[in-house]
């Protein structure tokens, strides 16, 4: 068996990403779901303990799309929005042959398990992959911060964060063609120079239970593989 560098992660992916490369990033593209999915199931086979996060970009932006819709009714409308990619992320790995459970932060008990920590890494313990929806389950926190607090919770090794872009840099590359690529990163150089790699809330969890976060490109889902054999792919943000 091939030496891994963590054994148990929380890998973030955000909604857009599961849009593939739709028109504004909306729906949910299954065949990068399945390109995503077979690598999971790779990872499990290897006997990695995976808990993923997804977000709702695809299907809803929270403000960005409530205009000046009430904050907490808008954050909810999110929330529905991330399991509705929980379940089908959940239905894709399933075919598989991934054993999967999906945990809600708000109770949706007809179709989902609430949230709770124990029962979560105990599903971890026995090779299932547990996919958290419903952000934290509370207004005003993004997904970025619900992937923070999870990793925290069930001691992950590392948060995952899997993007549309292949790392950090110190401005956006897609506004700046001369932007630069950041190889590796302090979290507090992250919160000083206001990078936009994930909210300041999720940074700063991170950095308080000390755990790296690899920053890399999920278009190409086999780099999920690769940081977690300890290759260089992307960025990482740590305390050195």
């Amino acid at each position: 068996m091939e030496t891994l560098k963590y054994k148990r992660v929380l890998l973030k992916v955000s909604g857009e990403a599961l849009a593939g490369d739709a028109e504004g990033h909306r729906g949910i593209n299954f065949d990068v779901l399945e390109s995503i999915a077979k690598v999971v199931r790779e990872c499990v086979d290897m006997g990695v303990q995976i808990g993923i996060v997804v977000g709702g970009g695809n299907f809803w932006r929270g403000l960005k799309d409530g205009g000046d819709m009430e904050r907490t009714r808008a954050d909810h409308m999110g929330m529905l929005a991330t399991t509705i990619n929980a379940l089908a992320f959940a239905d894709v790995l399933e075919k598989q042959g991934v054993v999967v459970r999906v945990q809600t932060g708000i109770d949706m008990n007809k179709i989902a398990e609430p949230y709770i920590r124990l029962k979560a890494i105990r599903h971890l313990e026995k090779g299932r992959v547990v996919i958290f929806a419903c952000g934290t389950g509370n207004p005003f926190f993004s997904t970025d911060t619900a992937a923070a607090l999870r990793a925290a919770e069930i001691n992950a090794d590392a948060i995952l964060l899997a993007k549309n872009i292949d790392g950090i840099y110190d401005s956006d590359p897609a506004k700046n063609p001369q932007a630069k690529k950041i190889e590796s990163i302090k979290y507090t150089d992250v919160l000083k120079n206001r990078l936009q790699v994930m909210d300041s809330t999720a940074t700063s969890l991170s950095m308080d239970n000390n755990i790296p976060v690899l920053v890399f490109a999920i278009k190409d889902p086999e780099n999920i593989l690769k940081v977690l054999k300890g290759e260089h792919i992307g960025s990482v943000i740590g305390e050195e």
